[in-house]
């Protein structure tokens, strides 16, 4: 997994077909150092992971993105500035897992996504 070590969940709230969770970002990770030394950002497709890895940890099982319907990445997450996320799953099971996502802090959205998975 990709993601190891670059956050930690510090809250995680599950109801019928919702997920509300609380990451800690690590400002450490290796990622960081390239992206973009002395400005980090935590890349987009790392949060579009973090979303798939919330999921496969409440389902227990593996997912494999389908489509995406559309992904808006609204604001940079600098994790020497922003430390946590809160994101805001929502999804329907069925054969396809059809999913609504965002990612914020406070009054900030950093993504919104809509994804399915397999």
């Amino acid at each position: 997994m990709f993601s190891e070590n670059l956050y930690k969940i510090a809250g995680f709230d599950v109801s019928p077909e919702v997920i509300l969770a609380t990451i800690s970002i690590n400002p450490d990770h290796a990622i960081f150092a390239g992206h973009f030394p002395g400005s980090p950002i935590l890349p987009g497709v790392l949060q579009l992971q973090i979303v798939k890895e919330l999921l496969e940890k409440h389902l227990g099982r593996t997912l494999k993105m389908k489509t995406m319907r559309t992904t808006k990445f609204l604001n940079v997450i600098n994790p020497k500035e922003t430390r946590n996320v809160y994101l805001d799953i929502k999804f329907k099971s069925g054969e396809v897992l059809e999913v609504l996502a965002s990612g914020s802090w406070e009054n900030i959205t950093f993504f919104k996504t809509q994804v399915s998975y397999i």
